[in-house]
């Protein structure tokens, strides 16, 4: 019996590897799997795992479903001991064959890591686009010192 389901993750995770080695990660692999400590679908450096989201699930997921996936991914970067977790989602109308421009979504802690330990925000990542919501880009400001500092719940 087919599994429609695991068909499409197999076939998105494979999209990835691909991508990922094309963009220089030649050691990029899917993970077999680890019994119940889920350590991410891709490897492609010893610090870094990729989860991947398929389909039209990823295509369509919701804020709240976003954030259940994004959860899973820091589980399993801190279960495989890496750096960066990356989950990345498929997008409407791009297909495998351009899995270079799915959705990235990383945390900001992950991010702020990426970009300040070497100078390359001032000068590579300038002008990359960030896609995160108004309202924590709004909490981001007034944490950084543009506003006054908001109470979180």
């Amino acid at each position: 019996m087919v599994n429609r389901s695991k068909n499409i993750g197999t076939a998105a995770e494979s999209a990835v590897v691909k991508i990922c080695k094309m963009y220089g990660y030649p050691d990029a692999h899917r993970n077999s799997l680890h019994g119940a400590v889920d350590v991410g679908d891709i490897w492609i450096h010893p610090h870094v795992v990729i989860e991947v989201k398929g389909g039209d699930a990823a295509k369509t997921a919701s804020d709240g479903q976003l954030d259940v996936w994004m959860a899973q991914t820091v589980l399993e970067r801190d279960n495989h001991g890496a750096d960066i977790g990356i989950l990345v989602t498929a997008r409407k109308g791009v297909g495998p064959a351009s899995a270079d421009r799915w959705h990235a979504h990383l945390t900001i802690e992950e991010l702020h890591l990426l970009t300040s330990t070497t100078g390359f925000i001032a000068e590579a990542v300038a002008n990359y686009r960030v896609c995160l919501s108004l309202g924590n880009v709004l909490t981001l400001l007034h944490n950084g010192g543009y506003g006054p500092r908001l109470e979180t719940t």
